[in-house]
C-alpha cells in the first residue's frame, strides 16, 4: 500500500507565509515527478508547482517568485514554501506523486487528502 499525506495548512494573513509538507510512504519502488495542486471553491483543480527527481522545478505563473517547491528524495518528501500569500491563494492544496509501487508495472498518480490554506485578514 502507498500513502501520500500532506501537512502544514492553516489560516494566514495576506502577505504571510506557510510551508506545506508531503510524505509518500509504503511499498514504493521509485518516485518520478512530485507536485502540488490546488482547488479553490467553485474552480477546477490547478497545478501549482512540480519538481522532477533531479530537482528541476516549474511553477504556475500566478505563484512564480512567491512559492518554492523542494524535495528530499531519500525521505520521499516534497515541500512547498509559500510567501507573500494573497487571498487568491486560498484553496485546498493537494500533493501528487507519480510513482511506481512494488509489484506495479507502470507509474501512476497518487494523491494526498488535501490540506486547507486560507489567506484572510
Amino acid at each position: 500500500q502507498v500513502q501520500v499525506v500532506e501537512s502544514g495548512g492553516g489560516l494566514v494573513q495576506p502577505g504571510g507565509s506557510l510551508r506545506l509538507s508531503c510524505a509518500a510512504s509504503g511499498s514504493i519502488f521509485s518516485i518520478n515527478d512530485m507536485a502540488w495542486y490546488r482547488q479553490a471553491p467553485g474552480k477546477q483543480r490547478e497545478l501549482v508547482a512540480t519538481i522532477t527527481g533531479g530537482g528541476s522545478a516549474k511553477y504556475a505563473e500566478s505563484v512564480k517568485g512567491r512559492f518554492t517547491i523542494s524535495r528530499d528524495n531519500d525521505a520521499e518528501t516534497v515541500s512547498l514554501e509559500m510567501n507573500s500569500l494573497k487571498p487568491d491563494d486560498t484553496a485546498v492544496y493537494y500533493c501528487n506523486a507519480a510513482l511506481t509501487a512494488w509489484g506495479q508495472g507502470n507509474a501512476r498518480d497518487y494523491w494526498g487528502q488535501g490540506t486547507q490554506v486560507t489567506v484572510s485578514s
